[in-house]
């Protein structure tokens, strides 16, 4: 089999599905998109003196190895569907070499052109919600893309997000750029981490097609629990509270997970809750002095979800978007505990390699990570009175 053109999915179709179906966002002139435009690159800039206080982190101090990319909506899904492409391309490279008549079943059972429709489908629908975000895989599958990754900002997520709020434009877009900055900071201070969420990446996948026969199994659960929701929505107004989705799930991805596969998927989970609570810990570091109008944009912005329509309430819970808010506010409250006990310095040594990562339980329980890291899991001591 010619792994070179091995795929699964069908990329190019996901990224003109995608920007098919992706509305345009808020109507901007010629000299007002140029104008936001500039407005972001320069707020991306003043951001990074920001972060390099508040996290203490080195790496924070250089990032010209990096890019800031403003895109519109099909910008992003198009870039993500590269990044998606770079990220299990070893993988895809692996499973062609040495289960290609298998793999060859596999990928007519799953249709790449299908499945690239559908993966259009689902980056549509995020392409209206994401802000900004920090691509560290960007310079894998090109090389005239930059080694350090790329920084993205939607521009007219921001805009409209901004009007809907009524907000300070200009304290929005920094406080905004803050967030995806210090993701941008933590790449560049654990430069091992991009090959290894890559490689477990890689290690999944293996693992989701190791039986083919299996896989398609497990799609056809997928599919079923999607018309049941569906069907739930249109006929009960199914109630989408915390629990979970209509049938109790967290997402697509839940139908999919087995035995073999739990420690894989927990491991991701523990880092990307990691990097996301970090990046929130630094938000709320971030005061009047930087911010002026910083607790009425938390107000409002934490507000927003109550205003949801029902349909987008059942995507977010079949896309699993819920749970990963859940996580990364578990993340935050691993991160704020250990640099309590620690001090950031102390926290810092999170970013020395992978053996320094937290688990899934440590992260629920952050003293023991600090013991593990050895430190005092009760917190600095007073001194004693002589």
């Amino acid at each position: 089999m010619d792994t070179t053109d091995f795929r699964l999915i069908n990329w190019d179709l996901a990224a003109t599905t995608a920007a098919k179906l992706a509305g345009a966002g808020p109507s901007l002139t010629g000299p007002e998109i140029a104008a936001v435009v500039a407005d972001l690159r320069a707020k991306a800039e003043a951001s990074v003196e920001h972060v390099h206080r508040i996290t203490g982190l080195a790496a924070a101090a250089d990032l010209r190895d990096s890019q800031v990319l403003i895109v519109d909506r099909p910008g992003w899904a198009k870039a993500n569907t590269q990044s998606f492409e770079a990220m299990l391309g070893p993988a895809m490279e692996n499973l062609a070499k040495t289960r290609g008549e298998k793999i060859s079943e596999a990928t007519q059972l799953l249709s790449s052109t299908a499945t690239g429709v559908e993966m259009g489908a689902i980056l549509a629908f995020m392409s209206s919600k994401v802000l900004g975000q920090y691509d560290p895989f960007a310079g894998l599958l090109r090389a005239d893309l930059p080694a350090g990754g790329r920084l993205m900002l939607v521009a007219p997520n921001i805009v409209a997000i901004e009007r809907e709020l009524k907000v300070d434009t200009d304290d929005f877009r920094l406080w905004v750029t803050l967030h995806e900055q210090t993701h941008r900071v933590q790449f560049a201070a654990a430069p091992w981490l991009r090959e290894h969420l890559q490689s477990k990446i890689a290690e999944l996948l293996a693992s989701l097609l190791a039986e083919p026969e299996a896989l398609g199994e497990r799609l056809r659960a997928a599919a079923s629990e999607v018309i049941r929701g569906k069907k739930d929505l249109e006929t009960a107004g199914a109630d989408l509270g915390e629990a979970g989705g209509p049938t109790g799930e967290t997402g697509l991805l839940a139908s999919l997970r087995t035995g073999e596969q739990k420690a894989i998927l927990s491991h991701i989970t523990a880092v990307m809750s990691l990097l996301e609570g970090h990046a929130n810990v630094v938000m709320d570091a971030v005061d009047s002095s930087i911010v002026p109008s910083v607790r009425t944009i938390r107000q409002r912005f934490g507000a927003r979800g109550k205003d949801r329509g029902m349909v987008e309430k059942w995507l977010r819970k079949l896309l699993g978007l819920d749970a990963k808010m859940r996580q990364y506010a578990d993340g935050q409250r691993f991160v704020s505990k250990a640099v309590k006990l620690m001090g950031m310095e102390g926290f810092n040594r999170v970013w020395e390699g992978p053996e320094n990562l937290p688990t899934e339980h440590e992260l629920h329980h952050p003293e023991q990570w600090v013991a593990r890291m050895g430190g005092n899991p009760a917190g600095p001591q007073a001194p004693a009175n002589d």
